[in-house]
């Protein structure tokens, strides 16, 4: 999912949550902003990126927000509307647990947002219509978010609901698998994480 993300991107706008500037640099790409406390780049990388014309934005550690949260504040308030997160999950399960929450911040709404890792690719959708391209044979988990997901309606995929509800708790909607290229959900309220692994997860 990571290969498909940067093949699709066009002319990126690269911004590394801090240490996130070296996951950049592995995948051949230059940071353009650095953002964040800075804790986890060590003083000649930041010279580094500095003499390679990247922006660095730098806030104290004492903070309310993480640093992938102010990437997302950057981004957003640029009016980015196609953001792809590489390196969300990581060691840290809290960190990787509050990575997939970010993805429902309030200025992140109505765009296209999703983290990607390996075959994976994780992204939110809220209440209406939605459309998810895959292959035949992937995996699609659906795992409701803050609370139950009601109404939900799909076509396309192996095992079907028929406007019923995913409880916050119960793992009912994980290992679903594309039917068609194409699946449709329809959801009547609430918040669904979606993960979608290629092939048989």
């Amino acid at each position: 999912m990571v290969q498909r993300a940067l093949h699709a991107a066009r002319d990126p706008l690269i911004i590394a949550a801090d240490g996130g500037a070296r996951i950049a640099h592995s995948f051949g790409l230059q940071p353009h902003v650095v953002i964040g406390d800075m804790d986890s780049l060590t003083s000649a990388e930041i010279v580094a990126l500095r003499d390679q014309s990247a922006q660095i934005h730098a806030y104290p550690p004492e903070k309310n927000e993480t640093d992938l949260e102010l990437a997302f504040q950057y981004a957003a308030r640029i009016g980015v509307d196609w953001i792809r997160v590489i390196g969300a999950l990581g060691d840290r399960f809290d960190q990787t647990i509050a990575n997939m929450y970010l993805m429902a911040l309030p200025d992140l709404h109505g765009r296209d947002v999703a983290c990607v890792a390996g075959r994976q690719q994780i992204f939110l959708i809220a209440a209406g219509q939605h459309t998810l391209h895959g292959e035949i044979g992937d995996t699609l988990s659906l795992i409701p978010l803050g609370g139950a997901v009601d109404g939900i309606q799909t076509d396309g995929l192996y095992y079907p609901l028929r406007d019923e509800t995913l409880a916050f708790g119960p793992a009912r909607g994980v290992s679903n698998l594309f039917a068609a290229s194409q699946a449709h959900l329809q959801i009547r309220s609430g918040n669904l994480l979606v993960i979608h692994t290629l092939g048989r997860a």
